[in-house]
Parts: structure tokens; C-alpha cells; sequence
């Protein structure tokens, strides 16, 4: 499963890539595994706040619906439009396309509650016993 060492992870199975204030939101490869075919995404509203591990919008596939949970605290500034259309996106490109929501940080450096990939790759691992 692929584990990109460039981001920090949730153990919701999100993913934030920070670059200076900003962060780019997205669920990972195992969540979107789990979920199949996703079929609809909710997201949220441009502005919205997000608080760390609240809901901050919904995936729906054939098999299930599952709350988004925020990584971290911040200001919603961009959502990925291309999903209302497409969000077979985030099963195709997870990491790339497939991204969620952007948001301005109110802490770039406030980690806390957050694992490094070598961490979430040992989640998964205690996951799948």
C-alpha cells in the first residue's frame, strides 16, 4: 500500500501535505481500498473552519458512506470542484488529483494527534492482524 513520505497521516486514514501555512487534504490509498468505487463527495463550503478530528464533509462508494475527518485546525481556501464531477478521482489518484480540501493552517507546526508515514505504516500493519 502506497505510503508517500512526504505527508503526515491520521489514524482515520486522512492525509495533510504542508507546505509553509498551507495544507492539502486527501484520504489515502487504504481508505479509498476500503471504501470502493466511491460515488460522491461531499465537501465543505470555501471558509469554512475546520477543528482537528471533526467531520468536515463525507465520501460515499457502492459499498459505504464515511465521514472526512480534518487532520488539523484551519480555514478551508480551496475545494477540489473536479470531484462533483468525478469522484472516481480519489480512488484513481489518492494523493494527487483525488485531493480533498486546502486549507490555511492556523499552526503549521502543531503535529499533534498527527503520525510520520513510518508511524502510519505501522498502523496498518496493527490494522491488518
Amino acid at each position: 500500500m502506497e505510503v508517500p513520505k512526504d505527508l503526515m497521516y491520521t489514524r482515520e486514514h486522512e492525509w495533510l501535505r504542508i507546505d509553509g501555512n498551507k495544507g492539502v487534504i486527501g484520504i489515502t490509498a487504504f481508505a479509498q481500498d476500503q471504501l470502493g468505487d466511491v460515488v460522491f463527495v461531499e465537501l465543505p463550503k470555501e471558509g469554512a473552519d475546520l477543528q482537528q478530528e471533526t467531520t468536515f464533509g463525507v465520501v460515499e462508494s457502492v459499498k459505504t458512506v464515511s465521514d472526512l475527518y480534518a487532520p488539523a485546525n484551519g480555514k478551508v481556501t480551496q475545494v477540489n470542484k473536479e470531484l462533483e464531477a468525478h469522484p472516481e478521482l480519489i480512488n484513481q489518484e489518492p494523493y494527487g488529483k483525488g485531493w480533498i480540501v486546502e486549507v490555511e493552517l492556523k499552526d503549521a507546526n502543531d503535529k499533534n494527534g498527527l503520525l510520520s508515514p513510518a508511524d502510519y505504516e505501522s498502523f496498518l500493519q496493527e490494522q491488518n492482524h
